[in-house]
């Protein structure tokens, strides 16, 4: 399904983000890539949202090579791989319902499609009461859980997730990891990036190491494990 072969990342001399990192993530599975700050976890993330191309190698994406891939056709490529991110990334003068909306907007979808999908992905992900809710009056979870709404809305076939959970409460984080694990109990695989030692040893699932921009370790199930 998805496939890093070889790739680098070189921004400059002082700076190489990552180096011919190789390997491949199967349909449903819940795959952690773990590793200090600055280990490339994050840039190996925009290379797979076509978000930055790689300095050498190439990245599948079912069998389609992600850095070919035209403005066109790009689209289309991230329609398939919902992205949660830290930061939550809401627009602030909508509503829960109004942000997860405007995503299906934007790609042409139906007032009638509108109203029958949006309705649904808060009710999975636990805020269909809290559709007229502007994201000044809800927590870090529930901020979250829209952002994840929102990913989920397209039914991509991947959901990336990059340190979803840096900036919430233990509560919170066990929550949004919990509705994660359901997300990929569904059907949709996961790849998580986060530094979380203790989430990543609850998991008990395959992790993939990243040390100074290259796979230390790739082990299924995995803990996390820094030199």
């Amino acid at each position: 399904m998805i496939k890093f072969e070889n790739v680098s990342k070189i921004y400059n001399s002082h700076s190489v983000a990552l180096k011919d990192v190789s390997f491949e993530v199967n349909h449903h599975e819940f795959v952690s890539v773990v590793g200090k700050s600055g280990a490339g976890k994050t840039t190996l993330l925009k290379l797979l949202l076509a978000e930055e191309k790689p300095t050498g190698g190439k990245i599948f994406f079912n069998r389609q090579n992600i850095p070919t891939v035209s403005q066109k056709e790009l689209p289309i490529l991230r329609r398939q791989i919902g992205a949660i991110f830290q930061d939550f990334k809401l627009l602030p003068n909508k509503t829960a319902y109004e942000n997860v909306a405007f995503a299906m907007q934007v790609v042409g979808k139906s007032e009638l499609e509108i109203k029958s999908d949006v309705p649904k992905v808060l009710d999975l992900v636990g805020l269909k009461d809290k559709a007229d809710n502007f994201p000044r009056e809800l927590s870090g979870g529930e901020k979250q859980r829209v952002a994840i709404a929102r990913a989920l809305v397209h039914r991509p076939s991947v959901i990336v997730a990059d340190e979803p959970t840096g900036n919430l409460d233990p509560i919170n984080t066990w929550d949004i990891i919990r509705l994660l694990i359901k997300i990929n109990e569904l059907g949709t695989t996961v790849i998580l990036a986060t530094h979380d030692k203790e989430i990543i040893n609850a998991l008990e699932k395959r992790v993939v190491s990243l040390e100074g921009g290259v796979v230390a370790r790739d082990e299924n199930p995995g803990r996390y494990v820094m030199s």
